[in-house]
């Protein structure tokens, strides 16, 4: 088997597993509607500041719901004790690194098309005319979201905080990340398009190729402390 079918099989794992229960997807979506319904209660409708709130309200549920989902792609290794023997297994570091993202990347990127379906018809957004736009910077966000969300997963996974930990080691680095997808996809929102916000989009596909790269160079010291 090739680099990245090691690491596609590791990420297949975790997705089979995933739809036998459910339990991750379905608390990403749930959350994720609720931030949603939650903002919605206090924006008044009609205000002028309304389309200067959408963007935050949806990045706000995006990285909420986002955080549910890393905190569980390597406790379940740990809470089943597969964690070690998945380290041991004769392949490079970075292949499990990419098979975990690779799950990881498949579950925000839903996660976030779905919310973003949610959201647009409490903000009566035009879903046909943003959709494809919109899954654009959402996937470009998810990739960026899971490579540093999986990294620090890793980190913080043998420790009683880890939710917490998780947290306040991911949202001063996503900063960049939320900044750019928000600020392109409050261009999308308005009717712009995508070209309105090609600086954005830039930033966001710097950040993922750079960060990626980085995290698969780290995750081997990473797991080894």
């Amino acid at each position: 088997m090739g680099f990245l079918s090691r690491s596609w099989a590791i990420a297949q794992k975790d997705i089979v597993a995933e739809l036998r229960t459910r339990e991750t997807v379905i608390s990403m979506l749930l959350f994720g509607f609720l931030v949603i319904l939650i903002f919605n209660f206090g924006i008044e409708p009609g205000l002028r500041e309304e389309n200067l709130v959408k963007p935050g309200v949806l990045w706000a549920a995006f990285t909420f719901a986002g955080i549910l989902g890393l905190n569980r792609s390597f406790a379940q290794e740990k809470e089943n004790d597969c964690l070690q023997g998945l380290l041991l297994c004769p392949v490079d570091r970075a292949v499990i690194y990419l098979g975990k993202f690779f799950g990881n990347l498949v579950f925000t990127a839903i996660m976030g098309v779905v919310v973003f379906i949610f959201f647009s018809v409490l903000y009566n957004v035009d879903l046909v005319g943003a959709l494809l736009p919109m899954v654009l910077i959402l996937l470009l966000a998810s990739v960026g979201f899971s490579s540093v969300g999986t990294l620090f997963s890793s980190v913080s996974v043998g420790l009683k905080t880890r939710d917490v930990l998780l947290s306040i080691l991911l949202f001063p680095v996503m900063v960049p990340v939320i900044l750019a997808a928000a600020k392109s996809s409050a261009r999308v929102l308005d009717g712009d398009g995508l070209g309105a916000g090609s600086l954005w989009l830039g930033l966001l596909v710097v950040y993922d190729v750079v960060f990626l790269a980085i995290s698969v160079m780290v995750f081997d010291y990473t797991v080894e402390e």
